[in-house]
């Protein structure tokens, strides 16, 4: 199974917004930017959730992430900041958008979220590849125990002919290691 599968996908996606959007929400409030309407919440979660699906056809490396959390925390502010104009009062003096702490609240914010998601998508690829691999490996030995299983003579299974056996031992003699020099034509 790939990352890039649609259900893999729209779930990594939907763990992309929820890690960017909340995280955000909750120190721009922190930052002194007001709590964000559950509205507001939605429409940048839904934003941010298309952004991931449409990016998200593949595993995405630290750099990647981190531009990507950037751009949506940098696009979050100011929606937050719309947003927050109409639920909080402003308080006196308090310049919403410009303050360096806002700022440096949605840079770490970036930050912390593009590490968490890179170490979380690999982490889902490893653990994909080996469920893949585990389940392979599952169904060769399946398919080897029946064979031997029609090989013991089941009651009412007629005995396997030399033809059929045959045919098994041509289909793992067609499988040929390629390691070390090769062999002279002498000793073929």
């Amino acid at each position: 199974m790939h990352v890039g599968r649609p259900v893999v996908r729209a779930l990594r996606a939907m763990v992309f917004a929820a890690a960017c959007v909340l995280v955000s929400a909750a120190l721009h409030a922190l930052a002194g930017g007001g709590v964000v309407p559950p509205h507001t919440l939605a429409a940048a979660m839904a934003l941010a959730w298309i952004a991931a699906y449409l990016a998200g056809g593949r595993q995405r490396g630290m750099s990647t992430l981190l531009g990507a959390c950037f751009a949506a925390q940098y696009g979050m502010h100011h929606l937050f900041a719309a947003g927050a104009g109409v639920a909080a009062p402003q308080v006196a003096g308090h310049d919403h958008g410009g303050g360096l702490g806002m700022l440096l609240v949605h840079a770490a914010a970036a930050a912390g979220s593009a590490w968490w998601l890179e170490r979380g998508d690999s982490a889902l690829a490893t653990m994909l590849r080996l469920a893949v691999t585990s389940l392979g490996r599952l169904w060769t030995g399946l398919l080897i125990l029946a064979g031997a299983l029609v090989d013991a003579g089941f009651p009412g299974r007629a005995p396997v002919s030399h033809g059929a056996e045959r045919r098994r031992v041509v289909l793992f003699a067609a499988v040929v290691s390629r390691r070390g020099p090769p062999v002279p034509l002498s000793v073929r």
